[in-house]
Parts: C-alpha cells; sequence; structure tokens
C-alpha cells in the first residue's frame, strides 16, 4: 500500500487498486488480447474465478512503485513495439489516475494468440 498526507489528512492506496487500473490500461492498449498468468497456480484460479487484476503484480518500496504485466500479444504485431505501447499507456493512466509516480514497468509476454483467419 501507498500512503499520501495531505492537509486535509492521509491517502491510502492499495496495490489491489493500483493493479485494477494497471490492467484495464494494459487491455486497452493496441495488440493486447488478454492477461497471462504469473504462475500454474494462478492460472488454474483464473479458470474458475475472473479476476481484474489476472497478470498483474505491484511492488512498492517505500513511495516507489513498480508493475509487472504478464500479457498475451496477437500474433502477427511487432512484440517490442505493443510491449512499449503497453508500458508507456499503463504509466500514462495509472499515474493520471492515481497520482503517483511509477518507478518502473516491466512487460513479460507469456503468449501470442492467433485469429482465426477463416
Amino acid at each position: 500500500m501507498t500512503q499520501e498526507t495531505t492537509p486535509l489528512g492521509k491517502i491510502t492506496v492499495s496495490k489491489r487498486a493500483i493493479a485494477s487500473v494497471a490492467s484495464h490500461a494494459a487491455l486497452r492498449s493496441y495488440g493486447i488480447v488478454g492477461m497471462g498468468s504469473r504462475s500454474l497456480p494462478e492460472g488454474w484460479v483464473q479458470a474458475f474465478a475472473r479476476d481484474p487484476r489476472h497478470g498483474v503484480a505491484i511492488q512498492t518500496v517505500g513511495d516507489n512503485i513498480v508493475i509487472d504485466l504478464y500479457v498475451v500479444i496477437e500474433y502477427g504485431t511487432r512484440v517490442s513495439s505493443v510491449a512499449a505501447s503497453v508500458a508507456n499507456t499503463v504509466r500514462y493512466l495509472v499515474e493520471k489516475t492515481l497520482g503517483m509516480p511509477i518507478a518502473g514497468i516491466n512487460i513479460h509476454v507469456q503468449d501470442l494468440h492467433i485469429s482465426d483467419v477463416d
């Protein structure tokens, strides 16, 4: 959890809130078809219960926030361009929405999705 103290009081933002914003921002990005699993057990849990924070890991050290995104990219898109675009989109939207600076965003490409060409 990250905290900020203002003249009116203290603001606390949970890792879950940060993960939700990051997940929604990633899914809005061009070339992203879904979020991947961080581990095999998480993949099994996700199969039974939909979680909007699936594929997002948040680490906080002091005031520094690091976001790890596990994504599935559309086959045929340039992976490096999509990853850079996702990182920029997530950074912008998280900082805009929560007013908190992001120290780093790591993109982990878990899979490529091939669309039907019927």
